[in-house]
């Protein structure tokens, strides 16, 4: 199929490990549709970003279908909204920008707003989940005819070898507040008298004087011996550190689906994650044999329980790499499909 898809400017650089950029890379790849960056700081651009994606927009025929991420669109109603006017918008909404973790009351009701004047005046609107579909349209207000969802899809991996002991961890996430470093901190340093090691891989760019404050956390508690912060990890790199993984923990406070979960799934690698937003069907229930542990968000001793059980019960290690191993996880030719019909 053709057609546009625009996207943030820095979607190609892989040190900026964002799954809104993975999803539109991937899909730009497999259905043909010609990749426009934009840059700019989305979503509260200069006004030369907003120049230039009004630019962009006009240079499109009227009457095109043209998909546009959205967090390049939803913070500017004032340049979007005229050309949805003309355009078939499609909106692909991986968070609402309200959500985002730390924001001030005032700043998240105004980008609230003004995500809303977009998604009222677009086509269609995708989300990456059921949950965020759910939520979006009532969140919104909007027609649930013109909302609709395509789930990301996941890159075929070897099972990873994990290690002997199981006390192998890998926090893979950018050091933002919304992905809550500072909650798995902090249970870690309840279990410093046990053997463990866990790996943080993850840009610690996008919040800075958070990330700081995580270094300070792990200095104070005298943890920096077992908790590495590696950065971003891509390619080789990053699959050394997944065949050495044992158990993924992802401890957010939001997540639209949270893409680092199915990823660890399609090696057979267990997920400790939160109880929030759409991460419990990202992780996969069936029955009683979910391929993880869900714990509350923001709850330190809840987190700390379930680390000491993974590290210290073998037999539920056992019990939860079966699980994940047998987990079914979509690939993304098979997403791509999935949006593909969405788009017609």
């Amino acid at each position: 199929m053709s057609g546009v898809f625009i996207l943030p400017g820095d979607v190609d650089d892989v040190t900026v490990a964002s799954g809104g950029n993975t999803y539109g890379r991937r899909m730009c790849e497999l259905l043909g549709l010609e990749k426009v960056p934009v840059p700019g700081r989305w979503p509260t651009p200069s006004t030369k970003a907003r120049v230039a994606l009004s630019q962009t927009l006009g240079e499109i025929p009227d009457g095109s279908a043209v998909l546009i991420d959205g967090l390049v669109a939803c913070g500017v109603p004032e340049v979007v909204v005229p050309h949805a006017r003309r355009l078939r918008l499609v909106v692909v909404l991986h968070l609402q920008l309200a959500d985002e973790t730390g924001l001030p009351p005032e700043r998240a009701a105004g980008l609230d707003r003004r995500e809303r004047e977009v998604l009222r005046a677009a086509t269609a609107v995708i989300t990456t989940s059921e949950w965020s579909t759910r939520r979006v349209i009532t969140h919104h207000g909007l027609d649930p005819r013109r909302v609709r969802t395509a789930p990301p899809g996941t890159d075929p991996a070897p099972l990873a070898a994990g290690t002997e002991a199981g006390n192998r961890l890998l926090c893979l996430a950018s050091v933002t507040r919304r992905k809550g470093h500072d909650v798995l901190v902090e249970a870690l340093a309840n279990l410093a008298e046990l053997p463990w090691t866990c790996v943080c891989a993850g840009s610690l760019r996008a919040d800075p004087s958070y990330a700081r404050r995580i270094q300070a956390l792990v200095d104070k508690y005298g943890i920096t011996h077992k908790m590495i912060f590696a950065g971003v990890l891509w390619g080789d790199d990053l699959e050394q550190t997944f065949s050495q993984t044992d158990l993924l923990v992802l401890p957010s406070r939001r997540e639209t689906f949270g893409m680092v979960v199915t990823e660890a799934l399609v090696r057979g690698i267990p997920v400790l994650t939160t109880n929030v937003d759409a991460l419990p069907f990202t992780l996969g229930r069936d029955t009683n044999r979910t391929p993880g542990m869900l714990v509350p968000p923001d709850d330190v001793p809840a987190l700390t329980e379930a680390l000491r059980r993974w590290l210290s019960d073998a037999a539920l290690r056992d019990r939860l790499r079966e699980t994940a191993r047998a987990r079914d996880v979509e690939d993304w030719s098979t997403a791509a499909k999935r949006l593909a019909g969405v788009l017609r």
